[in-house]
Order: structure tokens, then sequence, then C-alpha cells
């Protein structure tokens, strides 16, 4: 195997694999990134058994061939070039990767032990890249990051009709979207982090297609392919559902980058629990923390105010990234009485993506 390719692009393709596979298997050959030139270019692959992906660029091919190299070590020597093309060649039992002024060599794992990319299952619809991010990245990042509940780490997705959901919830917050579907029907519980991470992959005007089957989720675009084996345990859908049903006692339109900004500078002042406090008033809510060896904060945001007069704590970092979600857009929030969750959505934007985000309250900071 011999070709010439760009340095950014393989350094990219390199790292993205790199980062999808595990860090600390017994087995290398699963922590290795398949390099295959053909007469197309070059495929860049992985394969934990559980996720896989694949990635293309181009290439000058001199010579065909496929070979298993460690997947890190190769990403990192790529990332540290600064000449813009690099070459790649298989010598002996090595590979190198040789620029104007050096060589570095890694050595050739088994590539017959490689488990290799498997095919996508049936397609079950397609979408533009940019808006299936705009409905992903938000809900994902309401699951939780801790595996010992792992249906809360996942990302329920279900198409049927006109209309794609997703949601997700660590238990202390919950993120829901909608999104225009014309594929038929689609079930699943996916890796949340994973799925955050691969929407990221294809460019904003590529159309992503989805295929699944009762095991796997692909998503799959122009150069590139990741699939991933589904979360076995079912997903609370029901009683999430009755969460969105809020009866409100107060309601509050506002710049959702003011709130944050407010949120953010009261942060300091939050207190061991990292906890602020929104009082809801005539024309204007105002942000608080309050702590006994910081200080405290006080900051007002004009906001249109429907209903009750409210005070409400937040742990911060919820808050902040509820209102992250609907970054350069009026929110409203919904705020319900007692313990019960504050609902935050938006008008659809022009894309057709429909986010609501839940936040339960803290007992009020006095």
């Amino acid at each position: 195997m011999d070709f010439t390719a760009s340095t950014a692009g393989l350094a990219s393709a390199a790292a993205d694999v790199a980062r999808l596979l595990p860090t600390r298997v017994v087995d290398p050959v699963i922590a290795g990134l398949v390099l295959r030139a053909t007469g197309s270019g070059v495929e860049l692959a992985g394969n934990d058994r559980e996720r896989a992906v694949s990635l293309s660029r181009a290439a000058t091919v001199h010579d065909e061939g496929a070979v298993l190299v460690p997947a890190r070590p190769f990403a990192e020597t790529l990332r540290g070039l600064d000449e813009p093309q690099v070459r790649v060649v298989v010598e002996g039992s090595r590979l190198a990767v040789r620029t104007g002024r050096g060589r570095f060599a890694l050595p050739l794992l088994d590539l017959h032990s490689h488990p290799g990319v498997p095919a996508l299952p049936p397609l079950a619809g397609r979408i533009t890249a940019r808006v299936l991010a705009s409905a992903v990245v938000p809900v994902a990042g309401a699951a939780s990051k801790e595996d010992a509940l792992p249906v809360f780490t996942g990302v329920h997705v279900q198409g049927a009709g006109s209309r794609l959901e997703l949601i997700a919830t660590d238990r202390y917050r919950m993120a829901y979207s909608s999104l225009p579907w014309s594929g038929g029907e689609l079930d699943v519980l996916v890796p949340a982090s994973l799925l955050a991470e691969v929407v990221r992959q294809p460019g904003a005007g590529d159309e992503v297609s989805l295929h699944a089957d009762d095991d796997r989720l692909a998503l799959a675009w122009r150069g590139g392919s990741v699939s991933t084996a589904l979360l076995a345990a079912p997903f609370p859908d029901d009683r999430a559902r009755k969460l969105l049903e809020a009866t409100i006692d107060s309601t509050v339109l506002v710049e959702a980058d003011a709130l944050a900004g407010a949120v953010r500078r009261a942060v300091p002042y939050a207190g061991p629990h990292g906890a602020v406090t929104l009082q809801v008033d005539d024309g204007e809510v105002r942000v608080r923390g309050s702590d006994p060896q910081a200080g405290e904060s006080e900051e007002s945001i004009k906001a249109t105010v429907d209903g009750n007069r409210l005070t409400k704590s937040f742990q911060a970092r919820y808050l902040s990234d509820a209102l992250k979600a609907f970054s350069g857009r009026r929110v409203e929030l919904r705020i319900q009485d007692g313990l019960r969750s504050t609902v935050l959505t938006a008008q659809a934007g022009d894309d057709g993506v429909e986010l609501t985000y839940l936040v339960v309250p803290l007992r009020t900071v006095s």
C-alpha cells in the first residue's frame, strides 16, 4: 500500500476514528485502525464490536492495499505534522508516514483478526445533517453520563408519520425534540454520547441516511458511516412524556442569551450546591446567587411575564445547559408551582425542529 494525501484531511479522519474506539482493551487489534487504499481514495475504519466507523478521504493512490495499525499513535503522528501533504507507505512490517523532512514508522497489526466494518442495516429514512444535529445535540446533552443505569445514557429515537421524535433524561432534567420526518417507522434507544459525536461529522448540507434493525442503528453520509449497538433497556417513554403536560402557574418570555449570561455571572455566588434563584416579578426576572463565604449577586433581566410571581432555585449547570439549547432565540419558561419541573420551549425554527427542555427545581434557598 502506498498513497499520498492531505495531512489535515487524513489527520482529522484518523482522530475521529480513534476517538470512537476504546482506549483500554486487552486485544490491540480492536484498538486498531484499518487503512484501505483503492482507486477512489483511502478509507479509515475501526470496529470494537459495539460500534463501527468508516470515513473516506481523497488520496493519490500509488499502490492499492489494506493494513491495520494502532489507531491513536497514527492519529497523534498526523496531528503533529505541519506539512500540507503526507505519504503513507508499507515498508516491510511497518507503516511509514513520510514527509519532506521526516519518517515515522508504526507496527502493522494482524488485519485478518480484525472484525471489519459490518454492512449497514436496512434504510429507515433520510434527513439533512444540519437539521438532525440541531435536534440531537441538545437532547443528547440531557442524558446521564453514568453507566450504572444504562437506560438514562441513551436517546430514545422514534419515527412514525411525519415527525421524528427524540427524548433523553438523567432524571433531573429532560430534553425532547421533534423534527420533520418522511421515513418509515423507527424505535431505538441509542447511546447519547456517540449519537452527539456522530451528527457533527457530516457537512451541514449533507444528507444523512438512518439505518436500523433490532440490534443496530447506523448513520451514513457521503464519505462516512457510523453504526452502534442499541441499548437493550426499555426507556420509560410514557412516564417521561407525561412531564411535558405541564400545569402552568407563570409564563416568562425572555431572551435566552441574556438570561444565560446572568446565570453564568451568578455562578461564583452559587454556593457549594451550585444553586441560582430566579425570582419572577413584573416585567423582569431577577437572577440571584447567595453564599455565606463568597457573597451574593443579583441581576435583573427584562421579560414578558404572565401569571403568578414565583421564586425558583435551580442547579446552575442544568439551567445553563437548557438555556444554551435556545441560544439566539427568545425562550418561554413555563413555571409550575412547588417542585414540579420548569418547562423551557421556543417557537420552531426555519428547520422545523421543535425543542422542549425540562429542569427540576431545587428547594428554595433562603
